[in-house]
């Protein structure tokens, strides 16, 4: 790998955002690859946005990613991905969990939401709530995300693993590479559906 690639992983306060970017960079330099991490948490104890950049290659001179040279984004929630969507190169990929978390006050999201975000990224895929609910605990929704959103990614499945061995917390490691495989599974049915369907 010559150029940086750089992956932007965003949500909420206590989804897991940080985990999940600490996995994805172990699991680059796993691969032999130059790593740099950046991330935003202060506000994760009140829900608060939290976000983390990650970026690897061959030689990567900075932890934040310009903005519009993002590669992929990873997103907990879907309002996130849009908010952050201006952050994308053109052609860039995207991963979100349709769980919204509603600000107070506000009833729903608009009508539309998913339709905007297609529009923004013609390579989408979208983890259902609904669909994973039973087989995915709460706690490594975060990890499935990141198995859905490394089909768009350069590195091998054996390094994600090595990775969540590693920094998955005691006696999780297991739930968290399930949840991973379920994710992955999930997104490369999708995706191969949206092709045939095209």
């Amino acid at each position: 790998m010559s150029e940086v690639f750089n992956v932007l992983l965003v949500g909420v306060g206590g989804q897991g955002i940080v985990l999940s970017s600490d996995i994805l960079a172990e699991a680059a330099a796993l691969s032999g690859l130059d790593v740099k991490k950046s991330e935003i948490h202060g506000m994760s104890r009140r829900g608060g946005p939290v976000f983390s950049h990650v970026r690897f290659g061959t030689r990567v001179h900075s932890p934040v990613i310009p903005n519009g040279a993002v590669d992929v984004i990873l997103a907990m929630e879907p309002m996130e991905l849009l908010r952050w969507a201006s952050w994308a190169r053109p052609g860039a990929a995207a991963c979100y969990l349709d769980a919204p978390i509603l600000p107070v006050g506000v009833d729903g999201y608009p009508e539309g939401l998913d339709d905007e975000l297609g529009r923004l990224f013609p390579r989408l895929v979208r983890i259902r709530l609904a669909e994973i609910r039973r087989s995915v605990p709460l706690k490594v929704r975060n990890t499935a995300l990141l198995g859905a959103a490394s089909v768009f990614l350069p590195l091998a499945g054996e390094s994600f693993a090595a990775a969540i061995s590693a920094l998955a917390p005691r006696g999780s490691a297991q739930a968290n590479q399930e949840a991973f495989d379920t994710g992955r599974a999930r997104a490369e049915a999708q995706l191969k559906e949206s092709t045939n369907v095209e």
